[in-house]
């Protein structure tokens, strides 16, 4: 067998990688640069709605304290308020006169919170502070397993004797909770909430209200020495 002569291939220069290129000359990047936008340039012609849907339950707080409500909607925020009788919802409306962007979305958190179960005097921090926020969350997202009497016991770990649980966190924590249930809302700023949360499924899973207090203080203690 005769041996076959090696073929001679052409061999193709290969490419520098991107850290080996040496750029000879100094490029020279211009920042973008933008400029703050006016508030009127911000406001936009289009008028934007929101509708709350009120529970059954609260009908009746809605009624006795609609003036509260309107009030700050209408005189602070510059905006319009309806309750539809027909689909139960509180609807909200921009107006010519409302000169804030993020009006419609305080009035809309703050009606709410006013829904889920909260004091009128606590929703209108709402509408007077910008850092404070609304979280919900169900016993069934900590503890799946939670049903019947042991949900129940849960509940009641979180609210305490009286209720004396449930206002040390919010005393210590600086925030607001409801109890609808199996389901939790929090009122509150975000560092705030988070140690709330924390202490609230700590109870859920079974942890003696004792230790959740001891833990929950010395985390609160430490946000006010940080700020």
């Amino acid at each position: 067998m005769a041996e076959e002569s090696p073929t001679t291939s052409k061999s193709t220069p290969k490419r520098a990688r991107p850290e080996e290129m040496e750029l000879d000359e100094d490029v020279s990047v211009k920042k973008p640069s933008f400029p703050p936008i006016s508030a009127d340039k911000l406001r936009s012609d289009k008028t934007e709605f929101r509708k709350i849907p009120i529970p059954p339950h609260r009908y009746t707080p809605l009624k006795e304290n609609w003036m509260k409500l309107y009030s700050p909607v209408v005189e602070h925020l510059k905006l319009q308020i309806r309750f539809n009788v027909k689909t139960r919802n509180v609807e909200l409306k921009t107006s010519p006169e409302t000169t804030d962007v993020g009006s419609i979305q305080k009035a809309a958190d703050f009606v709410r919170a006013f829904a889920l179960g909260f004091d009128i005097e606590d929703c209108l921090a709402l509408v007077r502070l910008d850092d404070l926020f609304l979280e919900s969350f169900e016993i069934s997202d900590v503890k799946t397993t939670l049903k019947g009497d042991h949900l129940a016991r849960a509940i009641g770990r979180i609210a305490g004797k009286g209720g004396r649980t449930k206002y040390t966190i919010e005393n210590v924590t600086k925030t607001r909770i409801v109890l609808a249930d199996s389901k939790i809302h929090i009122l509150g700023s975000f560092q705030n909430m988070r140690i709330a949360r924390t202490a609230i499924c700590n109870l859920i899973l079974g942890s003696p209200p004792a230790k959740v207090y001891g833990k929950m203080r010395t985390v609160a203690s430490r946000m006010n020495e940080r700020f």
